[in-house]
């Protein structure tokens, strides 16, 4: 239950989940900085996700100069000071100062600083409850309690307050969007029209997905990916790090892991099934170190990594490296070359003791990187028949009483679910783990389709929606697409924004276990970041309104308004999108 919080100066009250506070009313005479139209009382706002409240939009504008200070109440804004003032410099050429608490030699709060802001403007940002012992560096994720914030635009001022750290980002997050969307180099000033919204997410899960397997990408475009994320309010970055292909993290206990399993000789050309493959040798890994800094990085915009490794199926990487962990080891494996593979080439891991000190092993590598509760198994596309040929897997199952191949792949969910329990984390796993019986405790990520992560909710388990007809970003987006993608099913921007995560059949019980959603990138056909932001672009920014926004807020026409201002924010960014929805 939401409380009610004091500050000083009035009171904070939560009511029907939204931040409401008591603000002095902003004076009407114009000063440096404030430009007064009062022809624009009703000045539309293009942010994406849409806000829960946008209460008053118009009126004038405020001017954000190089004059303008950002000053933080607390050592615990600083992450988000930092991230508006890097985005100030970056776009707009403008650098604001940012002075707060530990600030070296300026006043924290004060006449002097009230003096400067009447000339150049301030924008204060507040945290109510900045506590360190309420931030789980681990888990910086939050909830969705910890994401509501207010915000409020008025003469020289912008006020941004937080209910926690993660609410504060957020309304960072908003006040960019209400700066101009085109780039403007070594600008003067940027104006922001005067607004007072209040908001909070829908969902606590709101992330998306990236494949470093099929193609890998540099430590700077993995931190730019973060950084769409948290320009979205996205919260989990889910790294899908193994698969047939590649294995992408290094290990030290199993260095023919790297050696071997994170390079592939060759890679399909065109679509599966190909009209052959290269000769280039392809691959490459990511250091533990590296990923401490993807995770750090996406610690500080409130990001939680998410990272996967696949198995029992999808493990030719593995079995490449260590041919005992296959069920015919006889046979030599390479990393594979092509894609869908599933059912036609044999990349099962064999059950045996052996194997299972191999998991334990890497999964705590894995665990000694990403701190994060949230660990991803995979369990899905395990193709059984390669165990019900192997002579030695039959064997184990007899001696250890499993009576059928689902109950061997559950068995490895149960394995894997005491080690991560043993360091206070929980299994994350694709919708296949249905099929074999959940494992207590077990997250299900539904990809197949959402009655999947339905059915899971009502058995009491915690449902993360990955639907792959409205989630999916490496499917088609338009009839006849002429580039490489999955052509065979079609995903449009329409599809991903009017998919509804909770329907009205859902009990209230199985609705209050879906947790949220993703959109994914399966990387095949995506090999360098040209390819890849035409595939999430735009519809990123509508999977990022279906998890935040509220229903009675959310309204397909309006977003498609909206997202004509976002398409000229892409520019900005330098990003590249589908242009067929632009107008």
């Amino acid at each position: 239950m939401k409380k009610l919080v004091l500050i000083a100066g009035g009171a904070v009250a939560l009511l029907s989940g939204l931040l409401l506070f008591a603000f002095k009313p902003a004076e009407t005479s114009v000063k440096p900085g404030v430009n007064v139209n009062k022809s624009a009382d009703k000045m539309e706002i293009g942010i994406i996700p849409q806000p829960s409240n946008i209460i008053s939009a118009g009126g004038g504008t405020m001017n954000i100069t190089n004059s303008t200070q950002i000053i933080v109440s607390d050592d615990a804004a600083l992450p988000s000071a930092l991230f508006l003032k890097n985005y100030l410099e970056k776009y707009y050429g403008i650098s604001p100062k940012v002075i707060g608490p530990s600030s070296k030699g300026v006043k924290a709060a004060g006449k002097g600083v009230k003096a400067k802001a009447e000339k150049g403007g301030a924008i204060f940002l507040n945290i109510l409850n900045a506590d360190s012992s309420l931030f789980d560096p681990a888990n910086p994720a939050g909830t969705t309690e910890q994401s509501v914030y207010r915000l409020k635009v008025d003469g020289s001022i912008a006020q941004l307050t937080g209910n926690y750290r993660q609410g504060l980002f957020y309304a960072v997050q908003t006040l960019i969007q209400m700066l101009p969307a085109d780039k403007m180099v070594a600008a003067k000033e940027v104006a922001v029209p005067f607004a007072e919204i209040e908001d909070e997410p829908r969902f606590e899960y709101r992330g998306m997905h990236l494949d470093v397997v099929r193609h890998i990408w540099s430590m700077d475009y993995l931190k730019q990916f973060v950084d769409y994320l948290a320009l979205h309010k996205m919260n989990y970055f889910h790294l899908h790090l193994t698969d047939d292909q590649a294995w992408r993290i290094e290990s030290k206990k199993y260095p023919k892991l790297n050696s071997i399993g994170s390079w592939r000789a060759g890679t399909i050309i065109g679509i599966f099934p190909g009209t052959g493959v290269d000769s280039t040798r392809y691959g490459g890994f990511y250091t533990a170190q590296q990923l401490k800094e993807i995770v750090k990085y996406a610690e500080e915009r409130y990001i939680t990594v998410v990272p996967e490794i696949d198995i029992p199926g999808h493990s030719m990487a593995i079995i490449a490296s260590y041919p005992q962990f296959s069920t015919t080891p006889e046979i030599p494996k390479q990393p594979a070359i092509t894609w869908g593979i599933f059912n036609r080439q044999n990349n099962v891991l064999a059950p045996s003791d052996e194997l299972f000190v191999f998991l334990e092993d890497v999964f705590n590598e894995l665990m000694d990187i990403f701190p994060g509760r949230y660990i991803h198994i995979g369990a899905d596309e395990c193709a059984k028949k390669w165990w019900q040929e192997s002579a030695s897997t039959q064997e184990y199952m007899k001696k250890h009483g499993i009576k059928d191949e689902n109950e061997l792949q559950k068995l490895f969910v149960e394995k894997l679910s005491v080690v991560m329990k043993a360091r206070g984390r929980q299994i994350v796993g694709w919708d296949e783990m249905i099929d074999d019986g959940l494992v207590e405790g077990s997250v299900v990520m539904s990809w197949r389709n959402a009655e999947n992560g339905y059915k899971a909710a009502e058995m009491g388990h915690k449902t993360i929606l990955t639907p792959m007809l409205h989630s999916y970003f490496n499917i088609a987006q338009k009839e006849k697409e002429d580039s490489l993608c999955h052509r065979q099913w079609l995903v449009t921007l329409e599809n991903v924004y009017n998919f509804n995560p909770v329907p009205a059949s859902l009990s209230a019980e199985a609705a209050g276990n879906v947790i949220g959603g993703q959109g994914c990138m399966w990387t095949e056909y995506f090999p360098h970041k040209e390819r890849l932001e035409y595939g999430i672009y735009p519809r990123l920014s509508a999977i990022a309104e279906v998890y935040w926004s509220l229903p009675a807020v959310k309204n397909y026409a309006e977003f498609h308004r909206r997202l004509q201002t976002q398409y000229r924010r892409y520019d900005l960014w330098g990003a590249n999108y589908y242009a067929g929805e632009r107008k």
